[in-house]
This record gives structure tokens, C-alpha cells and sequence, in this order.
């Protein structure tokens, strides 16, 4: 083989494993989506239980996420009008990213079970600073989907573009944003969901009030009501009246 010829390979080998392709195999490997567990006894002590609460094969329905979801453990009232009759299991877990997610999903968290919806809300954590780019949070976003896919293929998936924070619009914002419009791609209305309900926690001029977020990140009493007012509707279509 000519030396232009080994060349010519080597750069389409090297341009194939530099472009990033949403929803297959080809995209780099990088922190948002290489999974990993966390320390902590907390974090552990959560996720024996949810695998304990996934082994009694009941759940119609779960929730996936960060501190976000996991408050509405604190909820009891409005998550039991919101969700109550589809024997949900919430699988939020307060500081979790998307590479963490992928891991408690390796590890017992949907064995057992076949919901007919999975409502995931992830990414916000792993925009902080410099951690992940827009385009790296929608592949830890999509490989989540993709191995909810493969793991529960009878669940519809409902993804949640990740919610504002921050008193004002922000380049954190505007990063989530990306990554949730880039992450909707995967969306194919059949099986797979996309829902922006951000703007339901906004003030018209596109700030957040501690009303409903009172440290501008996590949701209020009423920040929940909104959140639940919101996907009803979508979720009762998806789960089949």
C-alpha cells in the first residue's frame, strides 16, 4: 500500500472519530457520557432502594434525574396528585449527571420492571463552569434514552428540556438550552418524547422569581405545581389515557 494511500486512511479514520453524531456510537468519549458511580453512603443507601422498589415490578411509571426530581420526595401531596396512580418510582438523585445516571442504569435501577413511561430531567449539573459543552451534555442526554431504549423497549420515553436557572438569561442558560434542543433530535414521537416546559417558570421578561425557585435553581412548592401541571396532560397521552 502507497504511503498517500495509508494517508488517506488515516485522516478518514481520524475525521470519523472527531465528529460527533447524536444518537450512534461515533461520537467521542467523554465525561457526560463514560458512566460512573458516586461515593457517598447516601447516594448508595438511594440506589439500593430504588433497586429495591424496581425488584417488586410494579411501576408504571419513573422519574430520572437530579436534585431537580429527586425533591419530589419532599412532596408527597402534589407527587401523589401528579403521579400517584402509576405506582411511580422517583430515581432522582441529588447531584447526579449524566454519567452517573448511565450507571445506575447498568446496575439494577430498571431490572425487573417494564413502566410505560420514563420522564428524564438531567443535564443541569454537568453545565456547571467548563465540565461539559452543549454538545456533550445532549450525548449523555441521548445515550441515557438510547439505554432506556435497550433495557425497557415496551417504555415511551419523555424527555424534559432541562429547566432555566439563574435570576436572568445566562451563558448557562443558553448552553442548557442547546443541549436540550440538540438532545431533542433523538425525539421520534412514537417512542420517544420531547417537552419544553420552561417557560412556565418564567416571568415574562425571562426571569426566574425565588417564588418559584427560591435558590434560582431548585423548585418551590408552586415550582412543583407547575412542573406537574405541565406534563400531565402529555404523560396521561403517553401512558394511554
Amino acid at each position: 500500500m502507497t504511503l498517500s494511500r495509508l494517508f488517506g486512511i488515516a485522516i478518514l479514520v481520524l475525521t470519523l472519530n472527531m465528529t460527533p453524531s447524536y444518537g450512534t456510537e461515533t461520537a467521542l468519549v467523554h465525561s457526560a457520557i463514560d458512566p460512573v458511580s458516586r461515593e457517598g453512603d447516601w447516594w448508595s443507601e438511594r440506589h439500593a432502594s430504588v433497586v429495591e422498589q424496581a425488584e417488586k415490578g410494579e411501576a408504571e411509571l419513573i422519574l430520572i434525574g437530579d436534585s431537580i426530581t429527586h425533591g419530589w420526595d419532599g412532596k408527597a401531596d402534589l407527587y401523589g396528585k401528579y403521579f400517584g396512580e402509576y405506582k411511580p418510582i422517583n430515581m432522582g438523585f441529588g447531584g447526579d449527571r449524566t454519567q452517573h445516571v448511565l450507571w445506575r442504569l447498568d446496575h439494577g435501577e430498571v431490572d425487573g420492571i417494564s413502566p410505560k413511561a420514563a420522564m428524564l430531567m438531567i443535564g443541569t449539573n454537568n453545565s456547571n463552569k467548563e465540565d461539559n459543552t452543549a454538545e456533550e451534555i445532549a450525548d449523555g442526554i441521548i445515550a441515557i434514552v438510547e439505554k432506556l431504549r435497550e433495557k425497557l423497549p415496551e417504555t415511551k420515553v419523555l424527555i424534559l428540556a432541562i429547566f432555566p436557572r439563574g435570576e436572568g438569561p445566562s451563558t448557562q442558560r443558553e448552553k442548557n438550552a442547546k443541549a436540550s434542543e440538540l438532545a431533542s433530535k433523538i425525539a421520534d414521537d412514537e417512542n420517544v418524547f420531547f417537552l419544553d416546559i420552561g417557560d412556565e417558570f418564567l416571568e415574562d421578561d425571562q426571569t426566574l422569581t425565588k417564588e418559584i425557585m427560591p435558590d434560582l435553581l431548585h423548585l418551590s412548592e408552586k415550582g412543583y405545581a407547575i412542573w406537574g401541571e405541565a406534563v400531565a396532560p402529555k404523560l396521561k397521552e403517553i401512558m394511554g389515557g
